[in-house]
């Protein structure tokens, strides 16, 4: 099973993305998702996760109220919607699972895509 992001480019400081993240080989609509970040130089960060019951878990207080997950199963997507971006949420995004039902931390069974770089500069 593979999973792939895509969504990431340049923003302006303030502006918005909406990053992808989908499956080879399993159905993201019987799994929780996760979403973290790595920025150069810098250690993981874990963002949000949603469950199968479309609960979200936030994880990192700084992008509270501007990160959000959602899902369209009918094209088998996990969405991250980032919003008033700012220059230091540049990183590579990428989302993990372990292909469970519920949010657990990110650990050695999840399997992670391979990332999608968002720039954040004017």
């Amino acid at each position: 099973v593979q999973l792939v992001e895509s969504g990431g480019g340049l923003v302006q400081p303030g502006g918005s993305l909406r990053l992808s993240c989908q499956a080879s080989g399993f159905s993201l609509n019987f799994a929780a998702v996760s979403w973290l970040r790595q920025a150069p130089g810098k250690g993981r960060e874990d963002l949000l996760c949603i469950n199968l019951q479309d609960v979200t878990t936030d994880y990192l207080d700084s992008v509270k109220g501007r990160f959000t997950l959602s899902r369209d199963n009918a094209k088998k997507t996990v969405y991250l919607q980032m919003d008033n971006l700012k220059p230091e949420d540049t990183a590579v995004y990428y989302c993990a699972s372990d292909f469970g039902p519920n949010c657990v931390g990110i650990g050695p069974s999840h399997t992670w895509g391979q990332g999608t770089l968002v720039t954040v500069s004017s």
